[in-house]
């Protein structure tokens, strides 16, 4: 489920060139705050992917509303989250990511 979110979200992403070092810049309009750049178009949509990911996390982690992409939703997950799921410790990789990142908790 997390996964066709993410897929449908980079279907949804825009891209362009921007003068920097990392020139390929991606967005999805429909997230907020969403965005990422690469030295590669291909870099740029698998740092965008990351991104996605752990936007999600936060916004489950904080109950914070998590549009639909594309007709694709996160609801089943909020429902799983809701119930009682471990909370992470501080440095601890979520279950639900396969990203390098790390999430703290305050």
């Amino acid at each position: 489920m997390i996964l066709e979110y993410i897929n449908a979200a980079l279907e949804h992403a825009s891209y362009e060139i921007i003068e920097d070092d990392e020139p390929y810049y991606g967005e999805i309009p429909e997230l907020p705050g969403v965005f990422a750049t690469g030295r590669t178009l291909e870099e740029c949509r698998r740092n965008l992917a990351g991104v996605i990911d752990e936007w999600l996390i936060i916004r489950l982690r904080r109950g914070l509303p998590i549009p639909p992409v594309a007709g694709r939703t996160v609801g089943e997950i909020v429902k799983i989250m809701g119930r009682g799921a471990p909370r992470l410790q501080s440095g601890e990789k979520s279950p639900l990511t396969m990203s390098p990142y790390t999430f703290t908790t305050r």
